[in-house]
């Protein structure tokens, strides 16, 4: 439970959440990305399309890397582009090689997922992000499994996302050198969640 948090994210804004396993992080990315209703208090998203709901302008990726490990890295991608994508077309193919690209996976691209590694498979739930654009990420441990180079390109990617007018919620125990962002620790107090005040 996340109880007196108050805070507000613009465009081109990036927030960790950080704090202790149970303080409330995966709930309060849960809730921002529209899985579940606050029981007081209100999100609200201005500006947002009237017709669209918050779940269709974010995306959240959780802990499961959400692959099918009969699909090879591709088809993993092409697939999440129609899933993701609200005009039922997905990625053009610039789109699939710049988001293999990104997460260094092109040499990757023919092998079916059942046999990556836990980081290469993290990567490519990661590369979804790039198949279908949404202003809102929601990242919940995104580093699990991931080396030193594949967390700076992580790294890179939330930047880009950001610079480009994207906001980003990243619930992260690990530090992440991200220009201009902003904190918010949640911390345990008798069995409930008791944030601190941002940076």
């Amino acid at each position: 439970m996340v109880d007196g948090l108050s805070f507000r994210l613009a465009s081109g804004e990036a927030l960790l959440l950080t704090g202790p396993n149970g303080s409330g992080k995966t709930t309060l990315l849960r809730a921002l990305a529209g899985f579940l209703a606050p029981a007081s208090g209100a999100i609200r998203l201005a500006d947002a399309p009237p017709e669209r709901e918050r779940a269709e302008l974010a995306h959240f990726v959780g802990h499961l890397d959400g692959l099918k490990s009969h699909l090879t890295v591709a088809e993993n991608l092409r697939f999440w582009a129609a899933y993701l994508d609200e005009d039922g077309d997905g990625a053009d193919g610039e789109g699939l090689e710049a988001a293999l690209d990104r997460f260094d996976l092109a040499p990757l691209a023919d092998i079916p997922a059942g046999y990556l590694s836990a980081g290469q498979k993290r990567r490519l739930a990661l590369a979804r992000l790039g198949v279908a654009a949404r202003p809102i990420w929601l990242l919940d441990e995104p580093t699990v499994s991931l080396d030193a180079a594949s967390v700076a390109l992580l790294v890179k990617a939330i930047a880009e996302h950001v610079a480009g007018g994207g906001l980003a919620a990243i619930a992260t125990h690990v530090p992440m050198a991200l220009e201009r962002a902003r904190e918010i620790r949640l911390g345990v107090v008798l069995g409930a969640a008791a944030p601190e005040p941002a940076r």
